[in-house]
């Protein structure tokens, strides 16, 4: 083979990758939640990236963070690499409540329901069985409220999902996890009730999210005293059109809800030995926005291969070590 016939093979290949990112819905029907209420005319949004094989033995699902979308995924696979797109076909998931997927904020059928990460999960198996004839997933990847419904998966639908990568990970969430998101919640149900504008309660949102996602550490070397007042005005601004404070509010009582363990007694033991997926957890030591210490817990029980990132940079752990991450994945995808 040539080197222009090379050259042609690899145009077409990379033309196939990106032509498919673009944005796809999934329409559901009415969509019954945990709760028993329904969501009208459901829709699902979600992109694919690679080829799905003939025997649809490769599909992998990449499931969206809290106010992520399946474009930020989309960048993450086509200007990083994160995930292999040229052995497998990447579905990218808009979970419910993101602005894209049906949300309170494009909802026209009365108020939306409360949703659960389960219902995102259950949302996401309709799509794939019904609309992409899709009956087993070779694996699954997901990051903080991602890796909620990963493993959400592997507690609901444990013969599915071959396997199931989560990082800055939670199957359940500890008391300081829910004090934040309670304290954040709380606040911003209370700045409305006494009139404050959606920006100022955008502006305080962000603030709280800066003080939690990093650690002390990180903020005071990379925050320099001298630039404090810049950085700290660039809290304030508009909430986005796409996840408005009402689609924040919808996704934090989904994670505030979260528990993998729910339908087995709330034993982390017992779940456990109903999970079949092969799992790999990836913590950040000093994570307060999402605790590890379940997901440390969970390993053990089923003797999943662990990561733990000790850097300083929170929550956000994985930026600061991005291709370490991005090859311990594709190990574990590939192994």
């Amino acid at each position: 083979m040539n080197f222009k016939t090379i050259l042609f093979v690899l145009i077409i290949s990379i033309s196939n990758i990106f032509s498919q990112s673009v944005q796809i819905f999934s329409h559901i029907g009415n969509f019954i939640t945990l709760s028993g209420d329904t969501i009208k005319d459901c829709r699902v949004g979600y992109r694919t990236f690679g080829k799905l094989n003939d025997e649809k033995s490769n599909a992998i699902i990449y499931c969206s963070s809290f106010g992520g979308t399946s474009e930020s995924i989309g960048s993450l696979i086509e200007k990083r690499n994160f995930v292999d797109t040229l052995n497998y076909f990447v579905i990218a998931f808009d979970a419910l409540g993101n602005g894209v997927s049906s949300s309170p904020s494009n909802y026209h059928n009365n108020s939306f329901p409360e949703i659960t990460i389960t219902d995102m999960v259950n949302s996401q198996y309709i799509t794939l069985t019904k609309n992409l004839g899709i009956e087993r997933l070779y694996g699954a990847i997901g990051g903080s409220m991602g890796s909620m419904q990963v493993l959400e998966w592997a507690a609901t639908y444990p013969l599915f999902i071959d396997k199931i990568a989560a990082y800055v990970s939670s199957p359940k969430l500890t008391s300081y996890d829910l004090l934040w998101m309670n304290t954040q919640l709380k606040m911003m149900e209370i700045l409305r009730k006494y009139g404050a504008s959606e920006r100022e309660i955008k502006t305080l949102s962000n603030m709280m999210t800066a003080w939690i996602s990093r650690s002390p550490e990180h903020i005071n070397e990379n925050v320099k005293l001298e630039e404090f007042q810049n950085y700290f005005a660039k809290f304030e601004n508009d909430p986005s059109e796409t996840f408005t404070n009402d689609n924040y509010i919808s996704q934090m009582k989904a994670m505030i809800n979260h528990d993998i363990s729910r339908k087995y007694n709330y034993s982390l033991e017992e779940t456990a030995v109903s999970i079949k997926s092969e799992l790999f957890f990836i913590v950040a030591k000093n994570d307060m926005m999402v605790s590890p210490e379940t997901s440390i817990k969970l390993a053990e029980l089923t003797k999943a291969r662990l990561t733990i990132l000790e850097n300083d940079c929170g929550h956000l752990a994985v930026s600061c070590e991005f291709d370490k991450v991005k090859e311990e994945i594709d190990d574990f995808l590939n192994n």
